[in-house]
């Protein structure tokens, strides 16, 4: 370059108007004069698709908003996570649960979004995932997708050229869009970058904003039990048909059989008479069945669980969440948590999937998870966990048997087999079982959480039977004759009601925050622990019922619990006595009651026992333990999708605490449904 360009580029690089700047365009040299030095031998050049302009001041008036973009990871297409972000503006979870299931009629939103999820066949979470259009790695992401906006007050007509790179060093993106048009790029994770944009309006200098692109990847993981994971919430539930379907029941009588709605689609014989034993009806019949996110544990994306970790990505916008749903009905610490357990289903899809016949321990699959992802990033930690265990390790399904199997032959069948289960055990158990076993629950999660238990949000029941007025409901059969043996005893409920009020829920409250003596070795050993939601389940137990519950419930789930046909001849073609179709049944409609009964649970999942010991599995589809479990196996007396969304609302003010994140920790209200959706 001769010494007169030289003179002429050194005025264009200072040049600062519009005008001067067009007559520098020609001048060899000025490009490269204003492209800023690679940072080393190993920086990334930079894509010259969008050079910055030549000289630039300070913008004032204007600053640079980013997100990312599908923050919740779990999901892989962005619109899901949008659906879910728009239902949540201003609203709770709670909130916004009720929102979406007046914008799906009832039928629940998470049946669109099955196929659309980090998962495998059978529901595992899948090492790689492709994401929007982009494998990644779902354990250790390489980058994040993130949008970029300018805010404030931009001159008309102006043109911003974006930049993104790391802090004095060459960019690894760049774009050049409207001013008012928002801008996506891929931000490096575990790196801080810089997003500079350059406003140039026309005629005038540029003006140039910046801001710092951080992205906090949480690593979030749920365990526990059967409110965990979401039973009774099928994220798509069965389809019954208005046609009748034969069980027999124990008793040796007249009254040894009785009609139910079957599956829809089913083509076998729906009679018990002349009954082949399954032959080739069962894998027609389980192809019917309804659908979870992991059938062998009844994982839901009801999960309050999943919805705090959803409502965390949703209200951080410079966050992103990776989520490991392990929790598995049935679960108790010593099975599930700390050892394998029985497999709830065997058939995992649609498609035949097989699920596995036991699953690995909770624990087991966590640590195996954090290997592999500390073996890309060993810095690699668990931010979080969620916890909901201790109601199997009492047998609280045996205290709930107690309560509703009313008839003489049925009760004294299951008293011998030991499936009922009186108060006095499980006090026993909660005194001098329980705390043992939390100990060494305890003494497994330490090290997952660097020592940190804290890090453990505990997130306790609901008391699923309480009145308006937190008074125990009252006796009678409404929302349990789905099976004839069936039947709330006033005077068992309320015993143990005030065990659970009194003893279960404060008992496991002084264990999980090592507030009672000898329960822990050091105040440390405390986990977060949660109970805000029990103040607003005391007014949505399985008997409440309000004017707004859908029809179908308040003219085919009466409380005299006399609503299915108990004729033989008429009850094989129409089940119901109100004359309603089953298929007017919303499982995810917005009701008065936050637990499901044994009826919700049958017109929800219907669910065969397959992964019950040998001595309870049924010998055909007609058999009298099917026609018990189809009405309760599928998560009878567990909290419905707004008990699930109202957990969440607590959990989250939890994981806000554990992780010191801004939000405001608003009480739990229960918002009527719109008039449109009643």
């Amino acid at each position: 370059m001769t010494g007169s360009w030289k003179s002429v580029l050194s005025r264009c690089v200072a040049a600062s108007t519009g005008a001067a700047l067009a007559l520098c365009a020609g001048v060899p040299g000025w490009a490269q004069a204003i492209t800023p030095a690679p940072a080393g031998p190993q920086a990334t050049p930079a894509i010259e698709s969008a050079p910055l302009p030549v000289a630039v001041e300070p913008a004032t008036g204007v600053a640079i908003t980013w997100s990312v973009v599908n923050r919740f990871r779990l999901f892989r297409d962005e619109r899901d996570f949008r659906r879910h972000a728009d239902a949540t503006q201003g609203r709770t979870v709670l909130e916004a649960e009720q929102a979406l299931a007046a914008a799906t009629d009832g039928r629940g939103w998470a049946r669109d979004i099955m196929g659309r999820l980090c998962l495998d066949r059978i529901g595992q979470i899948a090492d790689q995932c492709m994401r929007d259009g982009v494998r990644e790695d779902y354990l250790n992401p390489a980058d994040h997708l993130i949008e970029v906006r300018l805010t404030g007050v931009v001159p008309p007509g102006a043109t911003c050229a974006w930049t993104f790179g790391p802090e004095g060093g060459a960019a690894f993106s760049t774009a050049s869009a409207d001013c008012d048009a928002p801008v996506r790029a891929r931000a490096p994770y575990g790196k801080p970058a810089k997003a500079t944009v350059d406003i140039a309006p026309p005629g005038e200098a540029a003006r140039r904003a910046s801001a710092d692109i951080a992205v906090r990847d949480l690593l979030i993981a749920g365990l526990g039990d059967s409110i965990a994971s979401g039973d009774g919430n099928p994220d798509r539930p069965v389809v019954l048909a208005d046609e009748g379907f034969c069980f027999r029941r124990f008793a040796l009588a007249a009254n040894a059989e009785y009609f139910r709605p079957g599956r829809a689609g089913f083509s076998g014989d729906r009679a018990c008479d002349a009954d082949p034993g399954f032959g080739s009806d069962l894998p027609a019949w389980a192809r019917l069945s309804a659908r979870w996110m992991n059938g062998a544990c009844h994982r839901s994306l009801y999960s309050y669980q999943l919805r705090a970790a959803l409502a965390l990505a949703i209200e951080n916008p410079h966050l992103a969440v990776t989520f490991l749903p392990l929790g598995c009905t049935g679960a108790t610490i010593a099975d599930g948590l700390l050892s394998g357990q029985r497999s709830r289903e065997l058939n995992c899809g649609g498609d035949g999937a097989p699920c596995p016949t036991t699953m690995p321990a909770q624990v087991t699959q966590l640590r195996a998870i954090m290997a592999r992802a500390q073996r890309g990033q060993p810095a690699r930690m668990l931010d979080l966990v969620f916890l909901t265990v201790g109601a199997n390790d009492i047998n609280f399904s045996g205290l709930v048997a107690d309560i509703i199997i009313a008839a003489r032959s049925e009760r004294a069948l299951f008293s011998r087999a030991g499936v009922i289960t009186a108060v006095e055990a499980a006090q026993e158990t909660l005194e001098k079982k329980l705390p043992n076993d939390f100990a060494r629950l305890r003494a497994a999660l330490k090290p997952l959480v660097n020592n940190a238990l804290e890090r453990v949000v505990f997130v306790s029941y609901g008391h699923p039977g309480l009145a308006a007025g937190g008074a125990p409901c009252p006796g009678g059969r409404g929302g349990f004759d789905i099976h004839p043996a069936f039947g709330v005893d006033g005077d068992r409920l309320r015993r143990v009601s005030t065990f659970v009020q009194d003893r279960f829920l404060p008992g496991l409250k002084e264990i999980v925050s090592c507030s009672a003596r000898g329960v822990c070795t050091a105040p440390s050993d405390a986990m977060t622990f949660v109970d805000d939601h029990q103040a607003a389940f005391a007014e949505h137990g399985f008997c409440a019922v309000a004017d707004s519950d859908p029809a179908f419930d308040r003219e085919c789930f009466s409380p005299d619990g006399k609503r299915f046909n108990d004729s033989l001849v008429e009850g094989a073609t129409e089940p119901l006595v109100c004359g309603a179709a089953v298929s007017e049944f919303r499982t995810y409609a917005s009701r008065a009651r936050w637990i499901r009964t044994p009826n919700d649970a049958y017109f929800a999942a219907m669910t065969f026992p397959e992964g019950v010991s040998a001595v309870l599995h049924p010998s055909s589809l007609h058999d009298a333990t099917w026609g018990v479990l189809s009405a309760v196996y599928g998560g009878a007396i567990h909290p419905t999708a707004e008990g699930h969304a109202a957990m969440a609302d607590a959990a989250l003010a939890g994981a806000r605490s554990v992780l010191q994140l801004p939000g405001a920790n608003d009480p739990i209200v229960a918002a009527p449904l719109p008039t449109e959706a009643k």
